[in-house]
């Protein structure tokens, strides 16, 4: 056999399934050299790999020779192709599923029994080289942020029967699947007779039996057409992506195929593992399309050997009436048919699992799996932490029932100490909600400590720790009020809750003044109406997501709040013509990004918020998620604290403010951009200022800030100093001070050298982003990088600056200068009641 139709009909994957290799996201440990970490990249498509440490890269042949010698039995490259042609003879039905979407195989099968699944596996394996063909197809997948590299996806471009492929056979075939459709067509061109092709331009995903075969296509059309999008072949038969397997604990249930696409990219279902928990995804066709084969496939899971306590059901499906309902039945109709089995529901927060996983990361399925409502109250507490809420009625209730039962004497609350927990928080927290009921919001505006109070009520909303930074968020919130609203970026790494704690700030503001964004495109912004964006609230959930042409017309709305362009519109007689238009933007807004020094130029109209990411701070969020899971924070008192925050907010009213002190607080000379950060700083002491507009003396029609506001702008605004000071952003400094915690002081001792895993087991940090604060690190020469890349970077500190120091000198800075200015406002009141009155 030629080597060329050798490499031609044996694909890597057959290859890797003869030696039990099985790649994860396409990557193996590399057989050539110690690789703990997997560097071996398999191109499954192109037939080919390459180790990305070592260098080592070659075809189907080659990776016989190589992986063969790395074992010991030493081959010859002739060897090599031996072995290779052993596979295709050896295993005739190898020969058929290998030569996908070629000229000579693809009709070529006796079209009966089983030998149909053969005829639609060399189908699809055409489909599937199709898909690289066409930009359309490649695009439409990418914008449903399918990844064809990861998912079995085709394309039928309708051409499968022309050329050097047509044959009588595949012609046949092709109509007993289905695929092709005889109306007695004539090709005007040719006189030969014509066909109508099913499924034309649209994207094709495979249904499998229970042998893993595939025995029908779901077609999905690329065209936007409401009348038709979804098809499937004629009795159609299979379950997407496959059968699930017996030893599968959780199942997740979809109600469309690329919903259930979209969640096999999720590197936790890939893995097949949901922390130590098997998890599976299988498709249903729709709201009425949990057919009987589907039906039976869970049964039969429902059912095998395995305890059936320990598995779940999950529902995924359509965020609307329709998915909702199905989700009822389907529960009934399962929890009769696998009566010990556990059923949940993620409820999405955008119309399908495919859209929320287009508009988050994909992180935000592990979080609302997490929250998962069972469907049964008989579904209580298996083990898993998740179901602790079911225990636990809401506060009010519980707390009626628990004074109850003590007043009955059914439990002593002295030797019951959870429901002693209980009774206590939830009294705790009936107190708090009273007290700001009683109290309207200019009452709570007048209180001599309004911002610890506020500080408090922002906590009872949800919002934990982070004090200083949610007080300058929602500080930098309430400013769409004024003329010269102000703008923040939380930053910090994937994961740390910078998204959280921004929509958590928007929540408290007047929801008829906010607008929430995912992205932005690049003109977006210039087509608004005039006043669309006047006295908003702009929230962007991932700045990373934002193009430079949407960053442009950001910063110059930040700056001028004014964005002005020339458009080509027709005028009544439909001629075209310049016109000139406006969009005002008095707004203030709040972003999160990963990235620190990426926009610098947004950074410096800007305040930038470090996400805390200490483990004292994860403790504090850990603790409050445990106790609201288990009944013991109070959602209803949450609601009214943030609704009692809109009120204030409501209440507050926009003033023009002095401050007489403005000359004399002077901000460090070592700041970077201190001209736009003294504006800022300024910024922050009016905001506290007409926060106080209940407390401040007013002078026509002018607030005047006293020098407790200039105090609390100092405590506030800090860390966002040292953010401007500092080279580092901030979860790269918290990620480099936890290394000079470890290393810093035995590396100037003893030049001790750390690796990557070791900077990972100190930080916590995951793979990726570890490396890119790593590389950032070397980058700025704070690190020195030692050693070559096939045997492993080691480390070790070059540069151990001293953030403290800098840290204490400013704070003693600005304590200095607060003292003397409080000093000199006390000798002018003594020196002005030491004159005598006139009068």
């Amino acid at each position: 056999m030629e080597i060329s139709a050798i490499k031609e009909r044996l694909s890597l994957s057959e290859v890797l399934k003869y030696y039990h290799l099985e790649p994860k996201n396409s990557m193996l440990h590399c057989f050539y050299h110690e690789d703990r970490t997997a560097s071996l990249q398999v191109n499954l498509e192109k037939n080919f790999y390459k180790c990305h440490s070592c260098g080592k890269s070659g075809d189907v042949i080659q990776f016989i020779e190589d992986y063969e010698t790395s074992t010991g039995s030493v081959l010859s490259k002739h060897e090599a192709i031996k072995k290779a042609e052993s596979l295709l003879i050896n295993n005739g039905k190898l020969i058929i599923k290998n030569t996908r979407g070629t000229a000579e195989n693809l009709g070529q099968t006796d079209f009966s029994g089983e030998r149909s699944a053969l005829f639609l596996e060399n189908m699809f394996g055409y489909f599937r080289k199709a898909l690289y063909c066409s930009t359309p197809a490649k695009q439409y997948i990418e914008k449903r942020n399918l990844d064809n590299s990861i998912l079995e996806i085709g394309y039928n471009s309708g051409q499968f029967h022309h050329g050097e492929r047509k044959s009588e056979e595949l012609i046949n075939n092709a109509i007993e699947v289905g695929l092709l459709l005889d109306k007695g067509l004539i090709n005007n061109r040719t006189k030969e007779k014509a066909y109508q092709v099913f499924g034309n331009k649209c994207i094709v995903f495979p249904l499998k039996n229970k042998s893993g075969e595939i025995v029908s296509f779901y077609f999905r059309s690329i065209i936007d057409n409401n009348n038709s999008k979804h098809y499937y072949l004629k009795n159609r038969r299979g379950i997407y992506p496959g059968y699930p397997n017996k030893d599968t604990k959780k199942l997740i249930l979809t109600e469309a195929i690329i919903d259930c696409a979209s969640l096999l990219q999720i590197k936790e279902i890939i893995q097949k593992g949901c922390h130590t928990e098997l998890v599976e995804v299988i498709s249903c066709f729709g709201t009425n399309g949990l057919n009987e084969e589907i039906l039976q496939a869970i049964k039969n899971w429902c059912h095998s050997e395995q305890s059936e306590e320990s598995k779940e059901i999950i529902f995924c499906f359509d965020n609307d009436k329709a998915g909702k309902e199905a989700v009822k039945k389907y529960a009934e109709l399962l929890k009769q048919e696998c009566s010990n089995i556990t059923l949940s529901v993620v409820e999405v927060p955008n119309k399908d699992v495919n859209e929320t996983l287009q508009l988050h990361d994909e992180t935000i399925f592990t979080e609302l799996l997490e929250k998962r409502k069972f469907l049964f109250s008989s579904e209580i507490d298996k083990g898993d932490s998740l179901t602790l809420g079911r225990q636990f009625e809401s506060l009010d209730t519980q707390l009626k029932s628990a004074e109850s039962a003590k007043s009955a004497g059914f439990f002593d609350y002295a030797q019951n100490d959870k429901h002693s927990v209980i009774l206590n928080e939830a009294k705790r927290n009936e107190e708090s909600t009273k007290e700001t009921q009683w109290q309207s919001a200019t009452e709570f505006l007048q209180q001599k400590d309004l911002l610890k109070s506020l500080n408090q009520l922002i906590e009872q909303a949800g919002i934990i720790g982070e004090e200083n930074s949610r007080l300058l968020l929602f500080l930098i919130t309430i400013s769409y009020l004024n003329k010269s609203p102000l703008h923040g970026i939380v930053q910090g790494s994937s994961g740390s809750g910078k998204t959280h704690i921004i929509s958590r700030i928007a929540d408290l503001m007047p929801q008829e003044d906010v607008l929430r964004f995912t992205r932005i495109t690049e003109s977006s912004l210039y087509n608004w109406g005039e006043f669309d964006l006047f006295q908003k609230i702009i929230i962007i959930e991932d700045l990373d997501g934002l193009k430079e042409d949407a960053l442009y017309a950001l910063r110059e709305f930040i700056s001028n709040q004014v964005l002005r362009s020339s458009v080509t519109i027709k005028d009544k007689k439909g001629n075209n013509k310049s016109s000139h238009k406006i969009v005002k933007g008095q707004f203030s807004s709040l972003s999160a990004t990963t990235k620190g020094e990426t926009y610098e130029d947004n950074m410096n109209r800007s305040f930038i918020i470090a996400i805390n990411e200490s483990e004292e701070q994860t403790e504090k969020i850990i603790s409050y998620q445990n106790k609201r899971v288990a009944g013991i924070i109070d959602k209803n008192g949450e609601q009214k604290a943030i609704s009692f925050i809109q009120k204030i907010v409501r209440n507050l009213k926009h003033y023009e403010v002095i401050n007489p002190y403005a000359t004399q607080i002077q901000l460090p000379n070592n700041v970077k951009n201190k001209r736009r950060l003294n504006e800022m700083f300024q910024s922050i002491i009016k905001q506290i200022t007409i926060l106080h507009q209940y407390q401040r003396e007013t002078k026509d029609n002018f607030l005047i800030t006293e020098i407790e506001d200039i105090e609390n702008a100092v405590e506030i605004l800090f860390e966002s100093i040292i953010l401007k000071i500092d080279e580092l952003d901030g979860s790269l400094r918290q990620f480099f001070e936890k290394l000079k915690k470890h290393f810093g002081e035995k590396n100037r001792q003893n030049d001790t050298l750390f690796t990557r895993f070791d900077a990972m087991e100190i930080t916590g940090f995951k793979k990726s982003q570890l490396q890119v604060y790593l590389n950032d690190l070397v980058r700025l020469e704070y690190l020195k990088q030692i050693g070559f890349a096939n045997r492993g970077f080691k480390y070790k500190i070059s540069y151990n600056d001293n953030i403290q120091k800098v840290r204490k000198g400013l704070k003693e800075e600005f304590a200095k200068q607060i003292k003397q200015l409080k000093s000199e406002t006390s000798g002018s009141q003594t020196e002005a009641n030491r004159k005598p009155n006139h009068y």
